[in-house]
């Protein structure tokens, strides 16, 4: 899972995507202060 956090004066608010492509296509057109995250469950299968 990928997260994109967006901080403002007010808020944070937070976007969660299944895929990276999709979440560094949010990326670029989300305005202000952000951080995209990958988000990795011990319990996960896919994970190697």
């Amino acid at each position: 899972m990928w997260v994109i956090t967006v901080y403002s004066k007010e808020n944070i608010t937070m976007f969660e995507f299944h895929t990276e492509n999709k979440a560094r296509e949010a990326f670029e057109s989300i305005q202000g202060c952000k951080i995209l995250s990958e988000i990795v469950y011990f319990n996960d299968h896919d994970v190697a």
